[in-house]
């Protein structure tokens, strides 16, 4: 098992996460961040800090977002590790909002 992170993060990339990340599975593209889930702990300490409840474990992981396990797992890898909080993405309070957070 793993933790993933899902389409909530999409356009907003809230960096909190990764400050407590005491693996560096975290990593990120123009989008999103991802989870590797061959470093992943399953620590599930990010999980709280995600201010849109993008990150799940596994085995919580809603059916319609299961998906999202082999997104990360294919894209994470290729991506640079993100482990330093970062200013989110211009629009992220507005995506907040939408998505009603």
């Amino acid at each position: 098992m793993t933790t993933v992170v899902t389409d909530n993060c999409q356009r907003c990339r809230f960096t909190d996460c990764v400050t407590v990340c005491p693996v560096d599975c975290f990593h990120g593209d123009d989008e999103m961040l991802y989870i590797d889930p061959d470093v992943c702990i399953d620590c599930g300490a990010c999980i709280p800090l995600c201010p849109v409840q993008a990150i799940y474990e596994e085995m919580d992981l809603p059916e319609e977002k299961e998906r999202w396990i082999e997104v990360n797992a294919e894209r994470a890898p290729d991506l640079p590790v993100i482990n330093e909080q970062q200013e989110p993405y211009p629009g992220a309070e507005e995506r907040k909002a939408e998505l009603g957070y």
